[in-house]
């Protein structure tokens, strides 16, 4: 059965719009009223429940075909299977999934010795798939060798008044992300995700925990938007009526931590960014930053290649991972590779802070790199990087000495003025994290700051806006610190292989059926 979204009909000037529903919906609805009729709740506060149905299997699963106990347990769950044959029904009841399991499945037997006609005719008549259910009875094998609970009771938890999808056939991927609610009963795929991604992200705050990372939270509405170069959503704060925006980046305040003397300080937090949408883009995501005082860059890849590996044991149990491209081994080596040398080695020139802008443009051309002719050189660079090399680079590779452009917020090269120190962490070819040794001298912040606000003002919608309270914070003095920011989107779509839509539970969607 699959599962049929309610239509509405338009509104009318006599009334709202009346939900119409299929024949199936119906058959529900008209169940549920007859039970309302009756005196009988269709939907229970409590329900008998002594054993979850992991419990059982663990308990009881070595019992042998036709293998009977005197063993009363109380289970519930959703039914996902029924088959109502004469005086035998049998149904699977499937638990909420854990932690620990995926969602178990256990087998009920309603039987006309057991419970009785009154009760056997009110199991037909009143339980469809999808329904949760409470069974009291004794613990069994079937004669094939199912473990049961042979019923001397039961009690109807809760009426869904629409079908499940059918369990054997593949939910598309749009019905998927729409209605999660509906794939996590269906797919045991969906239920293994939120679970991985619960064992990651726990992952991540253990490996942070033992280095002594302090978690903090930071404002997601905020008056300036800074951080990153992106484009956010603006809002109104109608209690002091003045304009905010979410935030696009957790570093200006977690920054302002490390001034006023947390040593090693970190956040996990939702960002918003005000832009397209794709396979490897949401406007609303989860980012992991974290500052270490004392630390440079590389410090903090050495944190972040802890984290990501940390990770992958807690989600896979091996450091393995197998792709389209081929196997990624994060246990290898982690290499270094520099912009400059390393485009120029893909193009066959040398490419260096001092080549042309328009010996850049015509190298794009000649690539079919599409360029914005209004872009510097550094901008240039980094697109060319990004198109010719960055998706060739399967291992886990950090990107670094980048030109000035990429990173406002970090600090000059200690030996080249011309470049930054900061670096892109690339795996299976796609960016997952970022760090870079931070800039805490506030003059030349400043200067940054201002240079971007003036972007900003001539109508760069990426721009960051000049911060006087950050700025403020920096004139405090801050210690020298490296930084990171790691996807915990992009890293799930590593350690799971799915898209991003799949990785983010509900993802913001195109409003539609």
């Amino acid at each position: 059965m699959a599962v049929e979204l309610a239509s509405l009909t338009p509104v009318t000037e006599t009334g709202p719009e009346i939900p119409t529903v299929s024949e199936q919906e119906q058959v529900r609805r008209d169940k549920r009223a007859r039970l309302v009729a009756e005196g009988r709740e269709p939907y229970a506060i409590v329900v008998p429940r002594t054993h979850s149905a992991a419990e059982v299997h663990a308990t009881w699963g070595a019992l042998s075909a036709g293998e009977e106990t005197d063993a009363v347990v109380s289970v519930s769950g959703r039914v996902v299977f029924l088959r109502n044959t004469g005086k035998l029904c049998f149904a699977t009841v499937q638990d909420g999934f854990t932690l620990a399991d995926s969602g178990v499945r256990l087998q009920v037997m309603i039987s006309l010795a057991e419970v009785g006609e009154d009760f056997l005719d009110a199991w037909k008549a009143d339980v469809d798939l999808g329904d949760f259910i409470s069974v009291t009875g004794r613990v069994i094998s079937s004669k094939r060798g199912e473990l049961s609970v042979l019923a001397t009771d039961w009690v109807l938890a809760s009426k869904a008044l629409r079908p499940l999808p059918t369990l054997h056939k593949e939910l598309g991927e749009e019905t998927r992300v729409r209605q999660r609610y509906a794939d996590l009963v269906a797919r045991p795929e969906a239920r293994d995700m939120v679970r991985m991604r619960a064992a990651v992200t726990r992952s991540i705050r253990e490996t942070l925990y033992g280095d002594g990372f302090i978690e903090v939270e930071t404002p997601v509405l905020q008056l300036i938007h800074g951080g990153a170069a992106a484009r956010p959503f603006n809002t109104h704060l109608n209690a002091f009526d003045i304009d905010m925006t979410m935030r696009i980046a957790l570093e200006l305040f977690l920054k302002r931590a490390m001034v006023g003397g947390a040593d090693r300080v970190y956040e996990i937090g939702r960002i918003f960014r005000n832009e397209g949408i794709d396979s490897s883009h949401s406007a609303e995501f989860t980012m992991l930053e974290a500052y270490q005082a004392w630390g440079d860059q590389y410090s903090i890849a050495a944190l972040t290649k802890s984290l990501v590996q940390n990770a992958a044991d807690a989600a896979l149990g091996t450091r393995l991972i197998d792709t389209p491209a081929g196997e990624i081994d994060l246990d290898g080596e982690w290499e270094w590779r520099p912009v400059y040398p390393t485009l120029s080695g893909v193009l066959g020139e040398e490419i260096t802070p001092d080549t042309p802008t328009h010996r850049l443009r015509e190298i794009a051309e000649a690539h079919e790199v599409a360029v914005d002719p209004a872009w510097p050189a550094q901008k240039l660079v980094m697109e060319l990087f990004g198109e010719l090399v960055e998706p060739h680079l399967l291992q886990p590779t950090f990107v670094c000495d980048y030109p000035p452009i990429a990173q406002p917020l970090a600090r000059q090269h200690r030996e080249d003025p011309q470049l930054i120190e900061a670096w892109d962490l690339i795996i299976g070819g796609v960016e997952r994290g970022t760090g870079f040794s931070e800039l805490i001298d506030p003059v030349i912040q400043r200067e940054r700051l201002v240079a971007q606000s003036l972007k900003a003002a001539a109508g760069d919608p990426e721009a960051m806006q000049l911060d006087e309270d950050f700025l403020a914070a920096l004139e405090f003095g801050a210690p020298p610190m490296g930084g990171m920011g790691l996807g915990m989107d992009r890293l799930m779509m590593l350690l799971s292989g799915a898209g991003i839509r799949e990785t983010i539970l509900f993802p913001l969607l195109r409003p539609g059926s």
